[in-house]
């Protein structure tokens, strides 16, 4: 059975052709940027009645954001057709969704990566019939997770995540996966959009799990 769109989803568009939150203005990209990417935040209905999004965690043996939770993603190559293609190419390739399963509720403002110097698109996607998930690719994707939007909404798994180097930013754990970075600002910039944040504490902060620190370390050697 075919799961309609939620109309929060529409929501996110509108609010951001009135207003863009800090996230999107912060990290801008510069004019001369010339290394461009798209990610597809892919929500679908769950066998529970609710509502998940595809999560993937990056294989540790990449050079950029190595072990990262992230979405499904990737480079958009000159055979695309723009960001869009990209991004629905890149879920195919990486985890298995088929493009014609996704119902594309649009793109949003290119956001920068300076520790990879790539301008991302985040792409938004509804899922009316989920097919299966799993990694195709083992050398970008090594794990991949529908996980419950409600998790993620709950503020008993929000926080705000105090990284060594000085960084502090938005922070989620659900579905077992520690959520931060790009991941976790771009999800909490939607949910904000969307009008679903639950009102949830920014002073409690949590250290990155030692797994997750030492791939980052690693790859800033």
């Amino acid at each position: 059975m075919t799961a309609p769109r939620p109309d929060w989803m529409a929501r996110v568009l509108e609010a951001l052709d009135e207003d863009q939150p800090a996230a999107f203005t912060t990290f801008a990209p510069p004019d001369d940027v010339d290394r461009r990417s798209a990610v597809l935040m892919l929500f679908g209905p769950s066998a529970d009645g609710g509502t998940d999004v595809v999560l993937t965690a990056r294989s540790r043996s990449l050079r950029a954001h190595p072990g990262q939770v992230s979405f499904p993603g990737g480079r958009v190559d000159p055979t695309d057709s723009g960001p869009v293609d990209a991004a629905l190419r890149e879920a195919q390739e990486e985890v298995g969704v088929l493009p014609a399963s996704v119902d594309v509720v649009g793109a949003m403002p290119e956001l920068f990566l300076t520790p990879s110097g790539n301008a991302v698109t985040p792409v938004l996607g509804w899922w009316p019939v989920p097919g299966q998930v799993s990694v195709v690719d083992p050398g970008e994707v090594e794990r991949v997770e529908r996980v419950a939007l409600d998790e993620l909404l709950d503020p008993a798994r929000r926080f705000t995540v105090a990284h060594p180097s000085g960084y502090r930013g938005p922070g989620f754990e659900a579905g077992g996966l520690f959520v931060w970075g790009f991941t976790a600002l771009l999800l909490g910039a939607v949910f904000d959009l969307a009008g679903l944040t639950q009102p949830w504490d920014p002073k409690v902060e949590r250290p990155i799990p030692e797994h997750v620190l030492s791939d980052w370390m690693r790859n800033r050697t």
